[in-house]
């Protein structure tokens, strides 16, 4: 579970730095790497869920 949060952190880290560039400076790409990433984030909050709901039985 611990590798699972470290990666959502790390994934949520890349999240802000592509939004962050595509707001202040209108990087296109840096969108669509935001896009991309806040997928990942979501597929990977579905995956710590599990692992919780596990955990707590």
């Amino acid at each position: 579970m611990k590798e699972l949060v470290e990666k959502i952190n790390a994934e949520i880290a890349l999240f802000q730095a592509n939004a962050n560039l595509q707001v202040t400076k209108g990087n296109k790409a840096a969108g669509t790497r935001a896009r991309k990433n806040a997928l990942n984030i979501s597929k990977l909050m579905k995956d710590f869920r599990k692992a919780s709901v596990e955990a707590a039985k």
